[in-house]
């Protein structure tokens, strides 16, 4: 045999897995149903707040507007049925965040400057925990080989677990405001890093 050997692992994905589907940010105007979505709300050209849920759409004077309740509130309202204050922003103000299509092949290295447009919210990309810096409190999205586990916040920063690997605790959403509004602290899954990235 005069040639190279084949390689038995070409065409075959690294021992990481994929990164999970990015974020798209589009107008609530175009976004059918809004209750419980993420959205960010503001105006072009001065800025955006995030970390907010919204309600469906209410029509007041012809003019239609978006019930938006912080995101630790909204929680709140859902898990303990109760009634929160929820202020109406004109739905041209609202942006709604959709979880995108993996685009096809790996991800293009970004440089560290990644500058956007003042026009409408932008997300970046899914970052790998390992490269995040800080993580506790972020928004994380933990990949496995069945699918993107969502709605997760981290708990720790990257630490030694138990098997010597570099893991993260995690916990739902639900328990990491849960433990701002009655101090119970939230049940926590050990991660391995590799497996994790910043949403």
């Amino acid at each position: 045999m005069t040639g190279p050997f084949p390689d038995p692992f070409a065409g075959q994905p690294d021992w990481a897995p994929l990164p999970p589907r990015p974020i798209e940010i589009v107008p609530a105007t175009v976004r059918v149903d809004l209750r419980g979505q993420r959205v960010l709300i503001g105006l072009p050209g001065l800025g955006w707040r995030g970390d907010l849920r919204a309600d469906e759409r209410v029509v007041q004077n012809s003019r239609t507007y978006v019930p938006v309740i912080p995101e630790q509130e909204w929680y709140r309202a859902e898990s303990e049925q109760v009634e929160v204050f929820a202020p109406l922003v004109p739905v041209e103000r609202v942006w709604v965040e959709a979880v995108g299509t993996r685009p096809g092949g790996r991800a293009p290295q970004e440089s560290s400057v990644h500058l956007v447009s003042l026009d409408a919210p932008t997300h970046r990309a899914p970052t790998p925990v390992f490269d995040a810096g800080v993580v506790t409190g972020r928004r994380v999205v933990h990949v496995t080989d069945t699918g993107e586990q969502r709605d997760l916040r981290a708990v720790t920063e990257t630490y030694s677990g138990t098997d010597g690997d570099i893991c993260v605790r995690v916990t739902p959403e639900l328990e990491w405001y849960r433990w701002a509004w009655r101090g119970q602290p939230p049940m926590t899954l050990e991660v391995p890093v590799h497996l994790l990235w910043i949403e």
